[in-house]
């Protein structure tokens, strides 16, 4: 499969690793457990913007990409998106440190993992080192309705949170 389009149905079964924010771990050096989030369930009757990024903690994601979406979260919201989703192939762990190095609450953003970039690989969109892609992907209730991948590591058009207000 070389990417995913407008219009598609969003895949069956897609599974992410991811550790819940709670209070009582909210400190960087508190670990959670890791556990299945079934993003194909959770999402089917919700509006979602999934970006994904090449790595957690690495210069144009955690300077630009991330900042941005916590920037224009109330304006996402007031465009009626329930979930705003970061995917990265490194693990849950870091996922989560790196979601309370950016202060980011409440899952406000959900921080997940892409274990081995097996979502983003099944869809074309991992990158040369097996990493993925940065792209991002506009749900509504299911269904695709924005997927673009951007041409380069670190270019940041077309998955930004700019972007994607746009689109909404």
């Amino acid at each position: 499969m070389s990417g995913i389009n407008a219009g598609d149905s969003f895949p069956a079964d897609v599974v992410f690793s991811y550790i819940p924010w709670t209070e009582e771990q909210g400190e960087i050096t508190s670990c959670g457990i890791p556990i299945n989030y079934k993003a194909s369930k959770e999402w089917a009757d919700k509006k979602v913007v999934l970006f994904a990024l090449p790595g957690a903690f690495t210069p144009v994601c955690s300077a630009r990409h991330v900042p941005e979406y916590q920037e224009k979260l109330p304006e996402l919201r007031a465009k009626g998106v329930d979930v705003v989703a970061v995917l990265a192939y490194n693990d849950a762990y870091v996922m989560s440190a790196w979601g309370k190095a950016n202060n980011v609450k409440n899952d406000d953003i959900l921080f997940l993992s892409d274990p081995d970039a097996k979502f983003s690989k099944s869809i074309g969109w991992a990158d040369e080192e097996g990493r993925t892609a940065r792209y991002a992907i506009i749900l509504d209730h299911g269904k695709v309705t924005y997927a673009k991948r951007e041409p380069a590591k670190n270019h940041l058009e077309f998955s930004s949170a700019e972007a994607i207000l746009k689109q909404l």
